[in-house]
């Protein structure tokens, strides 16, 4: 989708239908908030997020079961939702994007690099993922995941766009 114009696109959509957003971060380690910030005008949207790189903070910030970590560690579909359901929760957001992913150099949880899930948590518990393989450098992947989240959010608010929740 494409870096700032694209979130400008989102942060208006959001400002139009008076929803807010949180975001819950790993791989890209406060990429995608730092992008959201550097549009004018976030701040009527953006209620702030969680870089939880560490799997325990996703559990004691994000409230992602322990079991699930547990059984299938951190890089999993379950794991993004859970995450965007905790951000929305904890900030009091109306839409939690979420992402969690391996970067590399090396696999991790026995998943490989390139290996990513993106989710939306959204009004009345409503969730939307995403799972993606991408390829190339530890930065490339990082960007692309920004990319891949944002057209997720984007794509669920045109599917949402009759409704309006404030």
């Amino acid at each position: 989708m494409g870096g700032s114009a694209a979130v400008a696109r989102v942060l208006a959509s959001l400002e139009r239908r008076e929803a807010t957003l949180a975001v819950a971060e790993s791989l890209t380690g406060g990429l995608i908030g730092a992008t959201i910030v550097s549009v004018p005008g976030a701040s009527k949207v953006f209620r702030g997020g969680v870089i939880s790189y560490a799997t325990d903070l996703k559990r004691r910030l994000l409230d992602v079961p322990e079991e699930l970590l547990r059984r299938e560690g951190a890089v999993h579909p379950e794991v993004a939702a859970a995450m965007a359901a905790g951000v929305a929760r904890l900030c009091e957001a109306t839409y939690g994007l979420a992402v969690t992913g391996v970067a590399g150099p090396d696999p991790q949880d026995g998943q490989p690099v390139g290996t990513v899930f993106a989710a939306v948590s959204g009004p009345g518990g409503k969730l939307w993922e995403r799972p993606l393989r991408l390829e190339g450098s530890r930065e490339r992947i990082r960007v692309e995941t920004m990319d891949e989240a944002i057209d997720l959010l984007s794509t669920v608010l045109k599917e949402n766009k009759g409704e309006h929740f404030g």
